[in-house]
């Protein structure tokens, strides 16, 4: 290993693991960062409510994957939408704009990753609030609101509304 190459040790959290925000009333548990894993990847589950989701927008700088737990999302690619269910994966190019949306009864459970990493879970941290267990996470405030179109940017995220 040379001087200018960082190590990264083999990262195991067990289930239920990993720092956890609330972003709004959905929940991110994060296992892998761009700090941990040297800027390869991020990797996250979420928890996402009925109704919610991220607005339109783009990674110019990473490719996202997606494997659906549970529930339903409705996703859009470009301009147009499709539906995701339990077992589905969805890879978004950087470059693409993209959301989705848990049009289900239940709460949607998924697996995200973005490679390389872009340092997302900041832009989670940042804005988000320390989970609580026993505790509901609320809907995303106006401070909140305002902090995603501010923070966007500084995170390599383009909003696409």
């Amino acid at each position: 290993m040379t001087a200018t190459e960082a190590r990264v040790d083999v990262i195991h959290h067990s289930r239920g693991e990993g720092p956890t925000v609330w972003f709004g009333d959905a929940i991110y548990t994060f296992k892998a960062t761009h700090e941990t894993t040297n800027g390869s990847l991020t990797f996250a589950e979420a928890s996402v409510p009925p109704g919610s989701g991220p607005p339109p927008h783009v990674h110019p700088r990473a490719d996202e994957a997606f494997f659906i737990l549970s529930g339903e999302l409705e996703f859009l690619n470009g301009t147009e939408t499709f539906r995701a269910g339990e077992g589905d994966f969805v890879f978004v190019p950087r470059g693409t704009r993209h959301c989705f949306r848990n049009v289900g009864l239940h709460v949607s459970r998924l697996l995200f990753l973005f490679t390389p990493s872009s340092g997302l879970e900041n832009f989670f941290g940042e804005i988000g609030k320390p989970a609580q267990a026993g505790v509901a996470p609320a809907p995303l405030t106006d401070e909140q609101k305002r902090q995603i179109v501010e923070l966007a940017p500084k995170h390599g995220l383009r909003l696409a509304l």
